[in-house]
């Protein structure tokens, strides 16, 4: 006889605090953006008006269309931005996939001091190694390139994907591995054969984590390695709507809303991989 779903377990007044808790959860987060959208759909003038109104009565989108005008090459910013990200996630991707099955696969000497080490690195913010960075930069001539920040950024990500990887891949069984070196298979090949179909939903995690990693952490490193416009990404653009008097929040909100669509729509048609690599080897079989 099959089980009623856990959902209808519950008593009615149950289900309403439970409903309740989640919308009031939803308006925590969702609150910010939701304030952030209608600020960009107000005038300038009636931003800081008395009485605040949270609806704009004269709403309207011209914000979006004033925002490019404001900072010429806006959209050259975004595909800075989207382009650094995808390269990024990229060769993360080629260098943890490989790392995080060494490490969940093969016992050796100083592993777990090197995983400790991996998990320190993402201790220090990325301002405190700047001058280092630069010098670094400098030293191979990579100022004012897309390298000043995909370099930068594949370091400070590849330790938090070997280590989220990592534990994906120590739930699949080592019975796999065994099979296959019976039948005459290599390292490499249980690797690209066996382990990777099955570890897709983890790698799907890790890349989007990364994408999202990338993305939003490009600011500092723009502005210390790049003096060349036609490199700069998104949070440079977005940092152009601070003037010396004062700042347009209606086309910064407006150029946030532009900015982070990319991101969106990546995380749209990627969610239900997302969901489950996340929730993979959660139930034991």
């Amino acid at each position: 006889m099959s089980q009623p779903a856990l959902i209808n377990r519950y008593r009615w007044y149950e289900l309403v605090g439970i409903y309740a808790g989640i919308f009031v959860f939803l308006s925590f987060i969702l609150a910010p953006f939701v304030e952030g959208f209608l600020v960009s759909l107000k005038p300038l003038s009636l931003l800081f008006s008395s009485p605040y109104r949270f609806w704009p009565e004269n709403g309207s989108f011209a914000a979006y269309k004033t925002m490019w005008v404001s900072v010429p090459g806006f959209a050259r910013y975004i595909f800075n931005s989207f382009f650094v990200s995808i390269i990024v996630t990229a060769v993360v991707l080629a260098l943890v996939v490989p790392a995080a099955y060494a490490f969940a696969r093969f016992r050796f000497r100083g592993s777990g001091a090197l995983l400790a080490a991996f998990l320190a690195v993402n201790m220090f913010s990325g301002a405190v190694l700047l001058i280092p960075l630069f010098r670094l930069m400098r030293s191979f001539g990579v100022l004012n390139t897309y390298f000043a920040m995909i370099v930068p950024g594949v370091a400070f990500l590849i330790p938090s994907a070997i280590w989220l990887l990592r534990t994906y891949m120590m739930r699949i069984p080592r019975e796999l591995d065994e099979a296959a070196f019976v039948d005459g298979a290599s390292h490499f090949y249980t690797l690209r054969r066996v382990i990777l179909p099955i570890a897709m939903p983890g790698i799907t995690v890790v890349a989007i984590t990364t994408f999202i990693g990338s993305y939003a952490q490009q600011f500092i490193f723009a502005l210390t390695f790049n003096s060349k416009t036609e490199y700069m990404p998104l949070p440079v653009g977005l940092f152009a709507y601070f003037g010396r008097q004062e700042v347009v929040w209606n086309e910064l909100m407006a150029a946030s809303f532009v900015g982070i669509a990319p991101a969106v729509i990546v995380i749209f048609f990627l969610q239900r991989y997302l969901v489950s690599g996340l929730t993979a080897g959660a139930v034991k079989q």
